[in-house]
């Protein structure tokens, strides 16, 4: 038995139920059309406008779909806080964080992975997508990729399965 949930209506599906079981269900004579379904977004509905320095929404999103999803969660909160963190709040934010914590230990590595993230998906020869002011211990994102990443983190959103997910197991 096969149901395609975006095309087969309630009626249909009740139906191919109905016959699974061996019921005989009246077979209605017109099947009602299915709703048409919206096209679900992808990174080709992002924008290629250079947003500076070879940035652009497509690879802004390129970039946080290859993320592992504690870099990505770490991403996304520097930008939820509008581009500027200390090194401090994102290690406190996370390592109380209710639901993904992540270890202070671990803070380090997850930024340093952005960068090399960065190095592999995004434009080539740009400044870090993450600066890291050192004396200071700030983080930063140019204001223009931080609005570009709130665009790509709605897509992130609206289509979780273009995301990666855990590491690949070693030694298989």
């Amino acid at each position: 038995m096969t149901i395609d949930t975006e095309t087969d209506t309630y009626e249909q599906a009740f139906a191919a139920v109905q016959t699974a079981y061996g019921l005989r269900p009246a077979v209605p004579t017109d099947w009602p059309d299915a709703p048409a379904s919206e096209p679900r977004p992808g990174p080709e509905d992002l924008s290629e406008e250079n947003l500076g320095q070879g940035w652009t929404d497509r690879t802004l999103f390129e970039v946080i779909a290859s993320l592992m999803p504690g870099a990505r969660m770490v991403l996304r909160r520097i930008v939820e806080v509008g581009g500027t963190a200390s090194y401090d709040d994102v290690q406190q934010y996370f390592a109380d964080h209710p639901t993904d914590p992540i270890p202070p230990t671990r803070i380090g590595g997850t930024l340093t992975s952005i960068k090399a993230v960065q190095r592999r998906v995004g434009p080539l020869g740009v400044h870090q997508l993450l600066q890291r002011d050192e004396r200071a211990r700030l983080y930063r994102i140019d204001r223009v990729l931080v609005e570009g990443l709130q665009r790509a983190y709605v897509l992130a959103d609206a289509r979780p399965d273009l995301l990666r997910r855990e590491p690949p197991v070693r030694g298989t």
